[in-house]
């Protein structure tokens, strides 16, 4: 679905929504909800927002990740 091996999302139906959640792998057993966002009428909804958000989670995560490296250094 993503680019990234370590953050993906996962779409659940609960009775009669959807949710969507933005999944970290943090080992090869665990997976750590970063972001979730429930009440979607349709499963393409729930698809639509997680591409979206993930690619925004992946460009803030990468910003974060730079800034943290330039104090290290």
């Amino acid at each position: 679905m993503s680019i990234s091996k370590k953050y993906d999302f996962q779409i659940s139906e609960e009775k009669d929504t959807w949710r969507a959640d933005i999944v970290r792998r943090a080992s090869s057993k665990k997976t750590v909800i970063s972001k979730t966002q429930a009440g979607f009428k349709s499963e393409a909804d729930a698809v639509e927002w997680a591409k979206k958000e993930l690619a925004l989670f992946l460009q803030k995560q990468s910003a974060r990740n730079k800034r943290q490296a330039e104090k290290r250094s």
